[in-house]
């Protein structure tokens, strides 16, 4: 008598066929991909915004500046101006295409299409449609003033300091 076995023994490993083979590795893929996108989606509350500055902030007007004479504070789009009448700020966003006008002389001029300004922020020249928008200005003490650039004032609107 043999004692050869007649096949393989139930021990041994079966092989696994190449097509089980890949759907494993393709169901372990997907499972993979899907553990990636939780992650991904855990992350999700916090968000990924930079800050914008705020509207409001603080000027402090030298006191060297003349009355009338515009001061722009650093990285803000208004001009504080000083007067005996009180303190007043304007917005330097041109109304026509929201161009940076520039401080002349006689008011403002836009760089981008020719609109002149007065000092007072109405139109002399267009094609702007309307008058430079003022805004609320109200004394923080010790000589400054806050400037809300979201809070449009009707103009002349003044603060005495």
């Amino acid at each position: 008598m043999s004692t050869e076995p007649k096949g393989p023994s139930r021990l041994e490993p079966e092989p696994v066929p190449r097509r089980d083979f890949l759907g494993m590795a393709a169901t372990g893929l997907a499972c993979g991909t899907c553990l990636f996108a939780m992650v991904g989606a855990a992350r999700l509350p916090k968000a990924a915004v930079l800050p914008s500055a705020s509207k409001k902030f603080k000027v402090t007007l030298p006191e060297a500046l003349p009355p009338g004479t515009p001061f722009l504070p650093s990285g803000r789009s208004v001009a504080v101006f000083r007067d005996g009448g009180g303190v007043y700020a304007i917005s330097t966003i041109c109304t026509h295409l929201g161009c940076i006008v520039k401080p002349a002389p006689d008011g403002f001029d836009c760089p981008c299409h020719g609109s002149k300004f007065a000092s007072d922020g109405s139109v002399v020249r267009g094609p702007a449609p309307k008058g430079l928008p003022w805004l609320s200005v109200r004394p923080a003490g010790g000589g400054a003033v806050i400037v809300d650039e979201g809070a449009l004032v009707p103009p002349g609107t003044k603060e005495a300091l």
